[in-house]
C-alpha cells in the first residue's frame, strides 16, 4: 500500500476508521470512510510492461469507493496488457459504519446536504490525485515505467477527481492522458481546459439516469475548442456505474475501446520496450 501526504482538513474529522465491506444496496464491495489517501499498485511480469501507468478513480458518490468494478477489476486486465496501474483511494466524505445506506438515504431526502459535503471533501480528494501523479512519476524508475506515460482514469465522483486534476496540475503533476467515465459534472462543473491539455478520452452512456451525458459532452466539446486530442464514446445503452460490470451490452467493451484509443495515440506501446 503506497501512502499520499497529506494535511487534515479543517472543519472534518472521521470518527470511524476505513472500511471495506459487501453493500447490498449497491451489490458490490465498497470502500467508505477513507481518511487517509493511498494506492495499490498493480504491477504486469516484466517481460510484458510496457511503460505506460494508469492512476484508477474508483466512484462512489465521494461517500465510497466501488473498489472492485471501478477499480480493482480495471487494474486487473490493464494488467493483461502491460500496464501498471495503481488504484487510487482519495479522501471520502466522513459516514457511520455504512456509507452507502447513508449516502442513498441523504440523496433521496435532504440532497443539499449531501452537495454541501461533497463541495468540502472535492477539492482535497482532487489534491490526492495531484499526489497520486507526483508520487508515480518521481517513482517512474520503480515502478519501471516511462514518466511522460502516465494516465489517470476515474469514474463518475473519480470522473470529478479526474477533471479536478486535469484543470489544477502544475508541470509535475500534470497527467499524460486523462480518462473521465460517467463524468460527475454536477459536483465538479466543466471548465475551459488549459492549453496543454493533456489528451483525453471520454466514456459515458446517453442513458445515464443522472443525466451525466451532457456534462460528458460538454467536456469533448471543450477540447474541441481547444483544437486538442479527444475522443467520445456515448453508448445508447449502459445506465450509470457500469464500471467493469457485464451487461450484455456493448458499453462491456468500454475498456477495449479505451486500449485501442491510447495505442492509436501512442500512448501504449503493443511491442516489448
Amino acid at each position: 500500500m503506497i501512502e499520499l501526504p497529506h494535511e487534515p482538513i479543517e472543519g472534518v474529522t472521521w470518527i470511524h476508521k476505513e472500511k471495506s465491506y459487501y453493500s447490498d444496496i449497491w451489490q458490490t464491495d465498497v470502500v467508505t470512510n477513507v481518511s487517509n489517501p493511498s494506492m495499490q499498485v498493480f504491477q504486469p511480469e516484466a517481460s510484458i510492461r510496457t511503460g505506460t501507468a494508469v492512476i484508477i478513480a474508483p466512484g462512489g458518490a465521494l461517500y465510497a469507493h466501488s473498489i472492485n468494478s471501478e477499480g480493482n477489476w480495471v487494474a486487473e486486465w490493464l494488467v493483461k496488457k502491460g500496464i501498471t496501474a495503481f488504484v487510487l483511494k482519495y479522501r471520502l466524505v466522513p459516514t457511520g459504519k455504512d456509507g452507502v445506506a447513508e449516502i442513498s438515504k441523504i440523496w433521496a431526502e435532504h440532497p443539499e446536504k449531501m452537495e454541501a459535503q461533497v463541495a468540502k471533501i472535492l477539492p482535497f480528494s482532487v489534491q490526492d490525485g495531484l499526489n497520486a501523479v507526483a508520487h508515480v512519476r518521481e517513482n517512474a524508475d520503480l515502478y519501471d515505467i516511462q514518466p511522460d506515460k502516465i494516465g489517470f482514469m476515474g469514474f463518475s465522483a473519480g470522473g470529478a477527481v479526474t477533471m479536478g486534476v486535469s484543470y489544477r496540475y502544475n508541470a509535475t503533476n500534470r497527467p499524460d492522458f486523462i480518462v473521465p467515465i460517467y463524468t460527475w459534472t454536477s459536483a465538479l462543473p466543466v471548465q475551459p481546459i488549459k492549453s496543454n491539455a493533456p489528451p483525453a478520452l471520454i466514456i459515458c452512456a446517453t442513458d445515464d439516469p443522472l443525466g451525466l451525458a451532457k456534462g460528458s459532452i460538454a467536456i469533448y466539446n471543450s477540447y474541441l475548442k481547444m483544437e486538442k486530442t479527444v475522443g467520445l464514446h456515448m453508448y445508447a445503452k449502459g445506465g450509470h456505474g457500469f464500471g467493469m460490470r457485464k451487461q450484455n451490452l456493448p458499453a462491456d467493451s468500454w475498456i477495449e475501446r479505451f486500449y485501442e484509443w491510447a495505442v492509436a495515440e501512442s500512448l501504449i506501446k503493443t511491442s516489448l520496450k
